[in-house]
């Protein structure tokens, strides 16, 4: 996948919700909640301050990051889903 995002904006590859609850029952594609995880494939070059000057991003790719639920535009490339979002979507970095 070549995917450049432009300005203040990372492309994340949602981490899937599990098809299992822990009690053993089978979710639906229907019944599971929108992802609110997941990993940096790509990310732009930072958005730009009022003297043209870029302004660092403080994330990077394989981050694993918390975002909005409803935000950014989803896309599908290969069969694969990914999402396009400015970094004031993301909420957190997950650190392990």
């Amino acid at each position: 996948m070549n995917l450049r995002p432009l300005g203040d904006r990372m492309v994340i590859k949602p981490t899937e919700q599990e098809e299992v609850t822990k009690s053993g029952i089978y979710l639906p594609e229907t019944a599971k909640e929108k992802p609110q995880q997941g990993t940096i494939i790509a990310v732009g070059p930072g958005a730009r301050d009022e003297d043209g000057k870029r302004i660092a991003m403080d994330v990077k790719v394989d981050d694993v990051v918390l975002y909005a639920k409803y935000s950014g535009t989803t896309i599908k490339i290969d069969g694969i889903e990914y999402l396009i979002l400015k970094e004031n979507d993301v909420l957190a970095i997950v650190e392990n």
